[in-house]
């Protein structure tokens, strides 16, 4: 085979992927879009939420706990130890 009939034959395959792909993901859109009609019509409708007051957020005004808050002041020594 010459160089011209096999650089052919690597166009006409890469055409058939790129149809066959194609083709594929066209009927793919039309069966999830399908889908999504038939459970419209089928599924039983959500139930509507009562509209509550929102729950007060507590503020965090809190202090971590000592524990706590020496392993993070040990964490950050350490990191700037390492740095320079």
């Amino acid at each position: 085979m010459t160089a011209n009939q096999l650089l052919l034959e690597g166009v006409e395959l890469m055409l058939f992927g790129m149809g066959s792909v194609f083709i594929f993901l066209v009927l793919l859109i039309f069966a999830i879009r399908l889908m999504a009609r038939l459970l419209e019509r089928f599924a039983a409708p959500a139930p509507q939420r009562v509209a509550t007051a929102p729950a007060p957020v507590k503020a965090a005004l809190h202090e971590p706990e000592p524990d706590v808050l020496a392993a993070i002041q040990a964490a950050i020594h350490q990191h700037r130890a390492r740095r320079g």
